[in-house]
């Protein structure tokens, strides 16, 4: 079968332990060539929360659109928590690719087999693998969260090392311009690998005087994201 793949990284400790995108491509790969199975397309998010819609998402976004086009028949994700984050959002993914796409959806364990009202377990059980994940996105919250406050009581800066663009006095203005481009490329809906490439070209300055990469510009849109600043 035909299918199209959705891999994810949100955090910087996804990007950087473990989580990979590219551990999650050769997992999938790996699993479709086992099982007979033709990968036709990456779709990438790089540096996106699993909490979010899939229309927040532009590489989940083209992976539907490719299913919709007829240019594959299913979608993979290494794991559900890949997919989504919440169940809400896990629940809302599924149900548009089972009933508005007439589709199949797998992960590296196997085929996420649609709702059967003669099996309310199957059901129960996938969505308490979703409640699961949202806790744990949740938990990690709140240890940075409970982190930052202990940091702050002892008269720290809470917030860690400086977010890309700031600094002790402020804005640091070269570093603003880069991340203005950052957050309009993402927009777009480039890749993080795009980005970087684009920010190279362009010479802005990494923070510490390095070459951008993909796994910088996916920390840098992630602390964005999470701390709700220009970061």
């Amino acid at each position: 079968m035909q299918l199209v793949a959705s891999v994810r990284v949100s955090t910087r400790e996804q990007v950087e332990n473990g989580d990979g995108i590219d551990i999650q491509i050769r997992a999938i790969r790996r699993w479709a060539r086992a099982n007979g199975h033709r990968i036709v397309h990456i779709a990438r998010d790089e540096g996106v929360s699993g909490a979010k819609d899939a229309h927040e998402r532009p590489g989940l976004t083209e992976a539907l659109t490719m299913i919709h086009d007829g240019k594959a028949r299913g979608l993979i994700v290494r794991d559900l928590d890949r997919l989504a984050r919440e169940v809400t959002v896990q629940e809302a993914i599924l149900a548009e690719v089972w009933n508005g796409l007439n589709a199949r959806v797998f992960t590296t364990t196997g085929e996420v087999l649609r709702d059967d009202p003669d099996d309310p377990m199957r059901t129960a059980m996938r969505k308490m693998a979703g409640v699961f994940h949202e806790l744990d996105r949740l938990m990690i919250v709140k240890r940075l969260r409970d982190g930052r406050s202990t940091k702050a009581a002892k008269g720290g800066h809470a917030v860690g090392r400086y977010p890309y663009g700031w600094g002790p006095s402020g804005p640091i203005k070269a570093q603003q311009k880069a991340l203005e481009v950052m957050l309009r490329l993402r927009d777009e809906g480039q890749s993080t690998r795009a980005i970087a490439e684009t920010l190279t070209e362009q010479g802005h300055p990494t923070a510490r005087g390095g070459q951008w990469s993909s796994p910088t510009v996916a920390r840098i849109l992630s602390r964005h994201e999470s701390a709700g600043v220009a970061a």
